[in-house]
């Protein structure tokens, strides 16, 4: 699995959005600038710390002309619910078959345990 590295250009992507809208990455080229992360589940603990965080961070992000896009393999009735729950206020986006995340080089198995437990 290749991963990106710094100056890389992004795939593009469309995908469906927590309303079942199709977003795509290149409406935003030359607009704004794209905070693009991936999280493994929706509504589970670390995937809702780490998105409470994005969401208490909107003022800056908007200062910098900053869109937030996450990215999980949750059907989009689930994103759907997450958003509600959490009062999200950035796009949430369904990558059920992982091919975008393939593309972003950040698909695989999880690593909990460090090397010298193993």
């Amino acid at each position: 699995m290749k991963t990106l590295s710094v100056g890389d250009k992004a795939p593009l992507f469309s995908l469906l959005d927590e309303n079942n809208q199709t977003v795509s990455l290149a409406d935003y080229i030359g607009k704004k600038q794209v905070l693009v992360y991936f999280y493994p589940k929706a509504m589970t603990p670390g995937c809702t710390v780490q998105a409470q965080g994005l969401r208490d961070s909107r003022a800056e992000l908007e200062k910098l002309n900053t869109v937030v896009f996450g990215i999980s393999p949750d059907e989009t009735k689930r994103l759907t619910k997450f958003c509600q729950r959490d009062e999200l206020n950035f796009t949430l986006l369904s990558d059920v078959d992982h091919q975008v995340a393939d593309d972003f080089g950040v698909w695989g198995l999880k690593k909990f345990t460090p090397e010298y437990l193993s």
